[in-house]
């Protein structure tokens, strides 16, 4: 089994979902007792946010890698970036070490083109929708994803930063998220990225109104076919 290497606590709660999804799809494949050899940096997550309001990405780049060059100096085998925004500076983060860094945003793409869907309804951070970085990489993939308008945006950001990442789940935001998707249903979306690692916390993907594909649980899958050299493929139905 190879060691997996996450840079976590961006928030820690969805790092928490991590550790335990790795852990139980480990434990599924192997059986008994099994888990997964996994190194978590988690880092302290207000600085982040911090770097973030800044706009001082240079910095946060500087930063993760140094956490992803740690992570290779203890055994890992693979680095991931337990949060979709921080993929804005993920070749920065993959270029600081000789180990794969697996990209969540590649990851939810390939589940998406499986299930033979192209244009996604994107619910994550204002960074994450607004940057291009996400949207951009989609379209590599042949993905088309749909971000909401201005308004919604703003909804979404606050309900993940102020509510979600503090451990708050609230039934109003769930249904004022279920308002954001009924609206790009009427517009055309074929399906929904929960695109942020929190948003698994507030909403279930087998319960939309159109396929969900749960960012988090698509790159926790990417993770364990990787410690277990499984071809790839095999758990992009997770979504």
């Amino acid at each position: 089994m190879r060691k997996i290497g996450l840079i976590g606590g961006m928030s820690f709660e969805s790092s928490v979902v991590y550790y335990k999804l790795i852990n139980e799809m480990v434990r599924e494949r192997l059986g008994d007792l099994h888990s997964a050899e996994v190194l978590l940096h988690s880092v302290d997550f207000q600085t982040i946010v911090d770097m973030q309001k800044a706009g001082r990405w240079d910095d946060a780049a500087k930063h993760l890698a140094d956490v992803a060059s740690s992570l290779e100096a203890a055994g890992a085998a693979c680095t991931l970036i337990c949060t979709n925004t921080m993929h804005l500076i993920a070749p920065e983060v993959q270029a600081a070490t000789s180990i794969p860094l697996i990209d969540i945003i590649d990851e939810t793409a390939a589940a998406i083109r499986n299930a033979g869907r192209s244009r996604p309804l994107l619910l994550a951070t204002r960074y994450t929708m607004e940057h291009g970085f996400y949207t951009d990489r989609m379209a590599g993939h042949g993905i088309d994803v749909m971000v909401p308008d201005a308004d919604d945006r703003t909804l979404v950001h606050n309900i993940i930063f102020n509510e979600l990442c503090a451990g708050k789940v609230l039934d109003a935001s769930r249904d004022a998220l279920f308002g954001v998707i009924e609206r790009a249903v009427a517009n055309g979306a074929d399906s929904i990225i929960l695109g942020c690692t929190e948003i698994c916390l507030i909403l279930d993907p087998e319960n939309l109104p159109l396929p969900g594909f749960d960012s988090t649980r698509i790159h926790a899958c990417a993770a364990v076919r990787f410690a277990l050299a499984e071809e790839a493929g095999e758990e992009r139905d997770a979504a």
